[in-house]
């Protein structure tokens, strides 16, 4: 009997120790760790000028007039949003997803939108100087209407605008 509760309570103390070890070890999940979201927000006239907002939500916001001049949106989601008259001068939206979004009158000199996509986005009467579109799907019909005001080279990645549309 007594080798059977010694064997008993040497099992309970190795599964003890083994369970403090799994505590003890175990990592928390860091999935949600800035989980700070735009989504439906107003932003009208906000400044988010030279902010780090990477990885961004923007869905369906009212952002007309925002600043986002040399802000970083690399990897942003900006969709079905209004930003009538936006400053995104010297922006990187590089990977962001600029889906259904009106631009009407916005400044994107020097801005940075490498591998973005751009579908269904309005481009009328924006400032298109020194933007470099590498490798950005955008449709067909915006690109020949960018391709009628684009000019210059963009000062960081040292590419022409209108190489980067394949302007001819």
């Amino acid at each position: 009997m007594k080798a059977i509760l010694t064997r008993c309570v040497g099992l309970i103390l190795v599964l003890g120790l083994a369970c403090l070890w799994i505590l003890l070890s175990a990592t928390p999940a860091l999935a949600a760790i800035d989980t700070v979201n735009y989504n439906n927000a107003n932003l009208q006239n906000q400044d988010f000028s030279g902010t780090d907002l990477v990885g961004k939500a923007f869905v369906a916001a009212e952002m007309r007039g925002i600043n986002f001049e040399n802000a970083d949106l690399t990897n942003a989601i900006l969709t079905k949003a209004v930003m009538l008259n936006a400053n995104l001068r010297g922006a990187n939206l590089t990977g962001a997803l600029v889906d259904r979004v009106f631009l009407v009158g916005a400044d994107l000199t020097n801005a940075i939108l490498q591998e973005a996509t751009l579908s269904r986005t309005s481009f009328e009467d924006v400032t298109v100087t020194g933007v470099d579109f590498t490798d950005a799907i955008l449709d067909r019909y915006e690109i020949s209407q960018l391709c009628d005001r684009a000019s210059g080279t963009n000062p960081t990645t040292g590419v022409s605008t209108r190489d980067s549309l394949g302007c001819r």
